[in-house]
């Protein structure tokens, strides 16, 4: 072996050694000297030995041996260097840096093109969670903005409406219309729940309509699927799973949830007794686990998505709503559109709208709003520029945002 492999291996044994007994400190003394002795003498022997055996290492004269300082200091630099080694894959951990101060964030977005009363509400506590969820890969645009629809009906005849809340064909079909020429996508309920709990990817001008009550599949025929054909857009169908339904009636709407044409939700059962605080634990369990039941049943899906029969909410039909698997639930509240944490409520009762219940102090994502069908081609341009406000807001903060995740979040949740 050379000469560096020797003093390595000489090292080595020495600190083998050391572990069994007391080696000499720097002054020469030692707690006991007759092991002092012993592994001096044991050293000087495996000098000799390697020396005789190595014959690229040359005998010097015994006035050139290495003193017990020299050997000293030579162990302890190899044994510095073994404990460096030790665990090369120790990664110290790491800690937001105390000597930078996180920024002020900004405040939500605002608008002035909403009621002055309904005003954004945010539902993600986790910051972090909603910096990275704006700014990651794969994620939807900043500005990212849904116009839900609530449709009633579709009148059969061009002009002449049947119904309360129904709309005429000749009014959906210009709203459909007006939709895809401001450049609007529509989507399914599953995209919809992906997009407001962490904000996954869907257009960033998207709406999501939703029909209320029963209907035949003719009716989507008729009305939709010009539009699925199309351009690939879904209808919602907020299903009331009642026991007077005939089986023809769920036979032909399960096919028509089989082509994609129609995803049915969660419309209660009875229907017609809104659900509220004041219902019973039976009565809100029958409306809600009677409709996972019926629909699970017949159209092989759990519905996600509760639409609330006559708009009628409150926090104990949430709760349980929530117990049972719903993720969102959706008024009769035409506020304005969503977006990713983000949802106009109103905190107080406004005696110019006495019909709006006062949502603000529930769930956000349980009480989204819904534009309404007669008027909601009125809208789709108002929808359009919030979005766009919304999306130039949120590129001006990016930098902050950004920042303040970097000292704040990275640690923890790792790099965006």
């Amino acid at each position: 072996m050379n000469r560096n492999k020797l003093l390595l291996s000489i090292s080595l044994m020495i600190l083998g050694t050391a572990a069994a007994c007391n080696l000499p400190t720097r002054s020469g003394k030692a707690p006991g000297g007759s092991q002092q002795t012993a592994v001096t003498v044991s050293m000087e022997d495996l000098v000799k030995t390697a020396q005789a055996e190595d014959t690229s290492v040359s005998s010097q004269p015994s006035g050139e041996d290495k003193g017990d300082e020299e050997l000293m200091i030579s162990r302890d630099h190899n044994a510095s260097q073994q404990e460096v080694q030790s665990d090369p894959t120790e990664i110290p951990t790491a800690t937001p840096d105390p000597n930078r101060k996180p920024p002020e964030l900004p405040a939500a977005f605002q608008t002035d093109l909403l009621n002055r009363l309904d005003t954004p509400h945010e539902y993600e506590e986790d910051v972090c969670k909603v910096i990275k969820n704006r700014w990651g890969a794969g994620k939807a645009a900043p500005g990212t903005v849904v116009m839900v629809v609530m449709y009633h009906g579709i009148a059969k005849g061009a002009t002449e409406v049947q119904q309360d809340n129904a709309v005429t064909a000749d009014k959906h079909n210009q709203f459909m219309r007006n939709l895809h020429d401001q450049g609007f996508t529509v989507i399914n309920t599953e995209q919809f729940i992906a997009f407001m709990e962490n904000n996954d990817w869907i257009p960033e001008r998207s709406a999501l309509i939703i029909v209320d009550d029963r209907h035949t599949e003719e009716n989507y025929i008729t009305h939709f699927k010009e539009y699925y054909d199309n351009w690939g857009w879904p209808v919602v169908n907020g299903w009331i799973s009642a026991a007077s339904t005939t089986q023809a009636l769920w036979d032909e709407n399960a096919h028509a949830e089989e082509i994609g044409l129609v995803d049915h939700q969660a419309h209660g059962v009875v229907h017609n007794e809104n659900m509220s605080d004041a219902s019973t634990d039976e009565f809100l369990i029958g409306e809600l686990k009677g409709s996972v039941d019926a629909i699970q049943e017949h159209f092989h899906k759990t519905p996600h998505a509760i639409i609330w029969p006559g708009g009628g909410f409150g926090k104990r039909p949430i709760e349980i709503a929530k117990e049972y698997g719903y993720k969102v639930g959706f008024t009769t509240h035409p506020r304005g559109p969503v977006m990713y944490n983000w949802v106009p409520l109103c905190d107080v009762n406004d005696a110019t709208r006495p019909y709006y219940a006062v949502d603000g102090n529930q769930d956000p994502l349980f009480v989204i709003p819904r534009y309404w069908s007669p008027d909601a081609s009125e809208h789709v341009d108002t929808v359009r520029q919030i979005g766009k406000a919304a999306k130039e807001y949120y590129e001006s903060i990016r930098g902050t945002e950004l920042e303040y995740y970097d000292i704040v979040c990275k640690p923890v949740m790792g790099e965006l």
